[in-house]
Formats: structure tokens, sequence, C-alpha cells
């Protein structure tokens, strides 16, 4: 595959020239943006592969939902649904895609929608009779016709950017200069412990202007893990055996936190949705053990018929440091930005 990925360099360049020229027009006005009188927060990456945006667009909703109206919008990837969908009880992650599903579970007091015409989703919320307050657009880096006012930037602690290149030779979507757009970088699933001196030396290989911030990030995992009527302790579920079970970008971190000699891990594609076919290799491969799984794939396997022995353990975004600071910014951006 590295080799394939060489060979296809020419490629790359092609494709970063053409993204770049996009980004020009659009800079120049030449290309239309859409902008809107409410606070637009939009989360995303330079890179495909999970950098960890659904944690961080939850960090935010716990951080705003309590004193504003909160939407969310996504493209709902995956969904078997077309179009502008404001989520209701009658949703699901077929209609939703899982990690929208995910944010109206787990928070029932905001507004969730997806629509792949992120323009004409934000037009959408903002004609129902309860309008949202705020707006946190779900991986829109690279979604210009909407001109957010605030742009988070994410970006993997193992796999910076800033030493990666354009598709399809390296994960880049668009060229590194992208960056410059972003109003805060946030490092994400960075060691538990980073000294200040391992920062630095990250924030001068990212190359930000100096008005940029930048902060530092760790997933954080729940003690416990969560089935349909009971929950248990990690410590206790870590020495059992069990088949843990993840269709996201980058398993690794999950299997390492939960598995012991005895497991078995069992890995499907980002976004995967699961047939009657892999349910019954599941349930085969389980043989009556417990199946942990990720949040996000639990949404989409909870109403199979693996429920009874399926759990799921939730994760968290948690800073370094600077967590105050990070949390002023954004406030400060939403306050001045409200007509409220």
């Amino acid at each position: 595959m590295n080799l394939l990925r060489k060979l296809l360099f020419p490629f790359a360049i092609l494709y970063g020239f053409i993204t770049s020229i996009r980004n020009f027009l659009f800079d120049k006005g030449i290309l239309k943006s859409t902008s809107f009188d409410l606070p637009v927060i939009a989360v995303g990456n330079l890179s495909v592969g999970g950098t960890g945006k659904t944690p961080q667009i939850e960090y935010l909703i716990r951080l705003l939902s309590d004193k504003y109206k909160v939407a969310t919008l996504s493209r709902g990837y995956k969904r078997k649904s077309e179009g502008f969908v404001l989520a209701n009880e009658n949703s699901n992650a077929e209609i939703l895609g899982d990690e929208p599903f995910q944010f109206y579970q787990k928070f029932p007091n905001i507004m969730v929608a997806v629509d792949t015409n992120r323009t004409n989703g934000i037009q959408q919320l903002l004609s129902q009779n309860e309008k949202p307050e705020i707006v946190l657009l779900d991986d829109a880096y690279q979604h210009r016709k909407v001109k957010a006012g605030f742009y988070i930037l994410l970006t993997s602690y193992g796999d910076l950017y800033a030493d990666d290149f354009m598709l399809p030779t390296g994960n880049l979507r668009e060229s590194r200069s992208g960056a410059e757009r972003a109003s805060i970088v946030v490092v994400t699933k960075c060691p538990k412990i980073l000294t200040e001196e391992e920062q630095t030396e990250i924030r001068l290989k990212l190359k930000l202007k100096s008005s940029q911030k930048v902060f530092f990030t760790f997933i954080d995992y729940d003690m416990v893990i969560y089935g349909k009527n009971e929950k248990i302790a990690v410590s206790e579920i870590k020495s059992e055996s069990k088949l843990l079970l993840a269709g996201i970008a980058k398993p690794k971190p999950f299997f390492d936190y939960l598995k012991n000699e005895s497991d078995e891990c069992l890995t499907f594609p980002d976004h995967h949705h699961f047939s009657d076919a892999d349910l019954n290799s599941i349930r085969n491969k389980a043989n009556g053990r417990k199946i942990i799984t990720t949040e996000k794939d639990y949404v989409r396997l909870k109403d199979s018929e693996l429920v009874d022995q399926l759990y799921y353990l939730p994760i968290k975004s948690s800073f370094i440091n600077h967590q105050q600071d990070f949390d002023a910014t954004i406030l400060e951006y939403v306050k001045e930005n409200s007509k409220s």
C-alpha cells in the first residue's frame, strides 16, 4: 500500500492543485460563501480518518447547551435518508447516521439535524418555530459554501497534518495551508501526560499564525460500561473473557483499554451498517460472552438480536491543560455574535 501511494504522487500534486484553486476562489469571493446572523462553529480536520470530532462536538454541547439553544448539523454519513432531517422520537441511526443519532440520544435538550447541503440545513433550522441560537457544524472544515464564524481544526497527536501529504499519497483532504482558516487548533488523542516542552515542539511544527491558539486533549474513557439494563465497572470487566467490537476509523486505543489475553477483537469499517450475516457472525464469535463496543457502534446495534449481551464504553475529550482558556475563547465568540 505504501508503494502504491508513492506511485500515485503525481495525482496527489494534481489533487492539491485543484483544492488550492477551490480555496482561492472562495477566499476571493468568486465562489459564494453564505454567512448567518448567529454563532456558527465548524469542527473538522484536514485529513481523512478519525481525529476525535464526535467527542469534541459533545464537549461543545456540554459547554454551551445550559445557556443557549444549541443545534448540531451533520451530513449524516451513510444514512439511508435524503435531504434535511430534523431528529425526533421516530429517528434512528439509519435515518440520521450513527454520530447524529448519538447526539440526539445523549442530549435531548438540543436540536439535531442532518443535511448534505449545510447552507440549506442552517436555513431549515432557522425556519423552525423554536430557532437555535448556536449551530455546531460537524465535519465541515472543507464545506466552504457556509462561512462559519469560528473554526476548530482537529489534528491527531500521532498523525499531525504537518507530517502528512495530500491524497492519495497521504491522508490530507487539502493542503496544510488550509490550517490558516482555523480560529483554534486542537491536538487530539494525546498521551495524558505531555510536557510543556513537547507541546511547544508541536506548536512550532504546526507553523501557525501568532493569533491562533493551540490546545491539547486526550481521549478519556469512562470507568463504566453500559448495557440495556445494567452497568459494569471497567475494572471488573477487564478480567472477564469477552468480544470487543469496533466499527470506527482507529479502534486500537479502544481495544487496548479493555482487552486481556483471552479476548477476541473484531473490527469493521468505519460507519459500517451491520447485516444479518454480520450479526450471526458476531453472535457466534461471542459464544455467549459479553460484547463490548464503542458508543457509536452501539447506536446501530442496540435494536438488534445482540442487545442482551451488548455493552458500550463512552468516551469524552479532556484537556491536558488550559481548559479554562479554551472555554473562555468559545464563550466570548458566542457572546459577541449572539443577538441577545
